[in-house]
């Protein structure tokens, strides 16, 4: 604010400070909003790079990093059209970050030279009233050889018996149950039940060693752990823990629905065990397979079909199935 003095007949302007208690300019007060998202999506970066999520809450907000990716990249466009510029390279940083650590899934890995025989992997969560038919029919046309079937009923059995898989897949050893906890492994070659090879937490997953043409045989295990949702996190992480590490002495193929994502820190430790994740590898890691079928796309990647890093993925396919809120994994692999 300008005032004028008169000195001597002189006119003079002096400038006096805001009066006390006017507001703040509004472009400056706009510029916490920006800011703040900046620091949280700053935060979120952090805590996945170092893999420090802990809590129900922390650990879900993991799964949709690659989201978190466009909303930093968003930020940045936002605030510099506010002429925020500070705010804007603060969160171009943040996303360039995200960026590089989500961008290696949408490439192809380098395959070992892996000479054994072809293995032909189906992985779906049925939701327990998945459609039958629709299942049979992918058995048929990827000639599936194992496939692992999630929260599976009695009745889902039937059904899937009465659609034909009893023909194509007549071994099985099976813990259908009411509910989400059931859970079967379906094979086109003999298996036989495998039992202490680790101790299942959360729903139940069967075990079965499949004799494969040839004289082979490959250990397979149908995972599906309860989400980390509250209390049960702690759970969870437990139980991706208690699952089998690969083997020198044998191969190992765990598939299911893990409820755990590339962006997990105990999904890393797994793979860390032994393993790839076969989407990964073939640049289809970040095709999500939930929530499916409910007016909306999937947005998270919790399905997976994980392989001895020993052998190849030739291929994978993630396939709608409908009645069930999961897509479903095939994944053609060579073993070593």
């Amino acid at each position: 604010m300008a005032t004028r003095e008169r000195d001597g007949g002189v006119s003079t302007t002096v400038e006096t400070g805001r009066a006390a208690g006017s507001p703040v300019p509004r472009r400056r007060r706009r510029r916490w909003p920006a800011w703040t998202v900046v620091a949280l999506l700053a935060l979120w970066t952090v805590i996945r790079v170092a893999g420090m999520e802990g809590g129900s809450f922390v650990t879900q907000l993991m799964t949709v990093t690659p989201i978190g990716a466009g909303l930093a990249a968003l930020t940045a466009i936002l605030s510099l059209l506010r002429r925020n510029r500070p705010a804007a390279l603060a969160a171009t940083l943040v996303c360039a970050v995200m960026v590089s650590v989500v961008t290696p899934r949408a490439f192809s890995a380098e395959q070992p030279p892996a000479n054994g025989a072809a293995l032909r992997v189906l992985s779906i969560n049925l939701f327990g009233r998945g459609d039958a038919q629709t299942v049979v029919d992918l058995v048929r046309r990827f000639d599936v050889e194992v496939f692992s079937a999630l929260e599976l009923t009695p009745a889902e059995v039937e059904r899937l018996d009465a659609a034909g898989l009893k023909q194509l897949m007549p071994y099985r050893v099976l813990q259908a149950d009411f509910g989400a906890t059931g859970s079967g492994i379906f094979s086109k070659h003999p298996v036989t039940e495998l039992t202490g090879l680790f101790t299942p937490i959360g729903h139940n997953m069967p075990a079965a060693t499949v004799a494969l043409p040839g004289g082979g045989k490959v250990e397979f295990v149908a995972v599906h752990p309860n989400p980390p949702l509250g209390r049960m996190e702690q759970e969870w992480k437990a139980s991706l823990r208690a699952l089998p590490p690969a083997s020198p002495s044998a191969v190992r193929v765990l598939a299911g629905d893990f409820n755990a994502s590339l962006d997990h820190r105990a999904f890393r430790d797994l793979l860390d065990r032994g393993y790839v994740d076969a989407a990964d590898q073939v640049g289809k890691g970040l095709v999500p397979t939930w929530p499916n079928g409910r007016g909306m796309p999937p947005i998270i990647s919790i399905d997976h079909v994980l392989a001895d890093r020993r052998g190849a993925v030739r291929r994978v396919e993630l396939v709608d199935v409908p009645r069930t809120d999961h897509r479903g994994v095939f994944a053609e692999l060579r073993l070593p």
